[in-house]
């Protein structure tokens, strides 16, 4: 059995459900592609079937999660192909958010976010707490697309979300230290407020690219020891 916390105490048993389920798949200890046992997670929280069954719904909107007709919930997969897809469109579309997002990024108010939100990458770091990177990492982004006020960018990026939050779990779960994560964000950030575009290209081409190449090679590797 596959243990995803004790009780939680939040707003709501089926909010606290979704929570307990989202970090279980987060940190690895539900790899993609494995069956979600109802009765076990719900018996562990404490909670009847019902919350759980809701927070998994949840789940399911988000992309983490996969119902399949009398089989139950699934952890969902992303295989190394739409890895490597996700990142040549990154590439592409990610200069242009930030550079329309340059104006936004670089008031006052832009540098105090995302500098903030560096923080909390660097705090969860220092906590070994892979899941909070992988959170922050992903609305660092988030928010460069959202300041780009263009909708079609930002659609784009809620698209990827999800499955970047699966294969991040896997390529993070592969580090034994987070430093690498917090420097690179560092470096890019750094970058976004301080050069020029051809700068920030180039290191956002960096920045993706060898991301992406390290979690496909990590699916790749995680598959064929299922076999």
């Amino acid at each position: 059995m596959t243990a995803v916390g004790g009780p939680v105490a939040h707003s709501t048993r089926a909010t606290s459900a979704a929570a307990a389920v989202r970090r279980a798949i987060l940190d690895g200890r539900l790899p993609p592609g494995s069956r979600i046992n109802e009765v076990h997670i719900a018996a562990e929280l404490g909670f009847s079937r019902g919350p759980l069954r809701e927070g998994l719904r949840a789940l399911e909107e988000e992309g983490l999660v996969v119902k399949r007709p009398y089989r139950g919930a699934f952890v969902a997969e992303v295989g190394s192909d739409e890895i490597e897809e996700i990142a040549s469109l990154r590439v592409r579309l990610e200069p242009f958010a930030i550079e329309l997002a340059l104006p936004r990024l670089r008031a006052a108010g832009g540098k105090a976010a995302i500098n903030e939100l560096l923080e909390e990458l660097v705090a969860a770091a220092a906590a070994n707490d892979v899941p909070g990177c992988i959170d922050v990492h992903l609305r660092m982004h988030r928010m460069v697309y959202g300041l780009s006020h263009h909708k079609l960018l930002l659609d784009n990026w809620t698209g990827w979300e999800s499955q970047l939050r699966i294969y991040f779990a896997l390529d993070a779960s592969t580090f034994t230290s987070l430093t690498g994560l917090v420097e690179d964000h560092r470096r890019l950030i750094e970058l976004m407020l301080n050069a020029g575009l051809d700068e920030i290209t180039d290191e956002v081409a960096h920045h993706v690219q060898g991301a992406a190449e390290h979690a496909a090679a990590t699916v790749r590797e995680t598959r064929a020891d299922h076999r």
